[in-house]
């Protein structure tokens, strides 16, 4: 089944500023539609992004269903912490890549979606259906996927205006000097190691994010804290941190030193989410709890009493409304 939009052009404008204002989408998200063949003007298919739109031009994009095949075999689970109609929201687990790419072998989230037949949105292509926003493969934590278009089109807008809140949990070492830290700087792919990202490039798109103090572990050389974005950039906690010379117990890319404590995995977990419903415009909010290895790692580590108190979605929210 095919789902076609028709959109008309009142502004001169680039294409895929356009269509990417039309459908709460990033260019580089309407891009993949227009190599894909599925965009119109006029009637006539397009394959450049930056064709200039003329006032009275009609759109039409074709958004593909997508598919219940399953060519991998899938060797995980996803734990549900809601689900409608509209949208559905999960605690993905470490490990698992979101989406598939020419370097990712293994089953994915969405591969994992398909399999069970959940129905998503079309909006930015095959590859990504229904996800709205992404965490990295070792984080593990809270996502909203979107089963239909015009949920994604709401939420991809509320991730723009800061509606969406995020909220990560990390251990870092060595702990922050001050109980806030704020950091803001450009980030872009690195010139010397593709596999990272890095702060101050001229050709980097802006990112800032806060940390809060949470608790010291037991012998003060690991600190839990809490991490809230303004902006989505790739590795964009870790990067932060490692310009503040920290890095996340697990963290292979970003570490400091081989002489650091190992950990199983990344321990970074998104471990809040709130946005508002597509349809009912009800406030949600969704905790996602930790795996056994994070778990384990932060009960042997910290003290117990000050651990109930600070990991309270409450009292992380609290805490960053009185600072920011």
């Amino acid at each position: 089944m095919r789902n076609i939009q028709e959109y008309r052009c009142d502004v001169p404008r680039r294409l895929d500023i356009f269509l990417a204002q039309e459908i709460g989408q990033t260019r580089s998200q309407i891009a993949q539609l227009i190599r894909r063949e599925a965009v119109c003007i006029d009637g006539k298919k397009v394959s450049r992004p930056g064709i200039k739109l003329k006032n009275g031009q009609n759109i039409k994009v074709e958004f593909l269903e997508a598919t219940e095949s399953q060519p991998q075999e899938i060797d995980f689970d996803v734990e549900i912490l809601y689900e409608d109609e509209d949208v559905l929201v999960i605690n993905k687990p470490s490990g698992v890549t979101v989406h598939p790419a020419p370097s990712v072998k293994e089953p994915t989230l969405v591969d994992w979606l398909k399999h069970k037949c959940i129905r998503l949105s079309t909006i930015s292509g095959e590859e990504r259906y229904g996800i709205v926003h992404r965490l990295d493969k070792g984080t593990s934590g809270a996502m909203v996927v979107a089963k239909n278009n015009e949920a994604h089109e709401f939420l991809s807008k509320q991730l723009q205006d800061k509606s969406m809140g995020r909220y990560y949990l990390a251990l870092v070492t060595p702990p922050l000097k001050d109980n806030v830290t704020i950091t803001e700087s450009n980030i872009g792919r690195s010139p010397h190691n593709r596999l990272k990202m890095t702060c101050g490039l001229k050709h980097g798109k802006y990112a800032k994010t806060m940390f809060k103090h949470l608790a010291l572990s037991d012998d003060e050389k690991i600190e839990l804290l809490a991490c809230k974005l303004f902006t989505g950039r790739t590795h964009q906690i870790r990067v932060h941190l490692e310009s503040l010379n920290r890095h996340i117990l697990g963290d292979h890319i970003y570490g400091l030193s081989p002489k650091i404590e190992k950990a199983k995995r990344i321990l970074l977990h998104a471990y809040l989410i709130y946005f508002i419903h597509p349809k009912t415009e009800e406030k949600l909010f969704f905790t996602a709890e930790f795996d056994p290895v994070m778990k384990e790692t932060i009960d042997n580590k910290f003290d117990k009493e000050i651990l109930n108190e600070v990991i309270n979605s409450n009292y992380i929210m609290r805490s960053f409304t009185a600072t920011s």
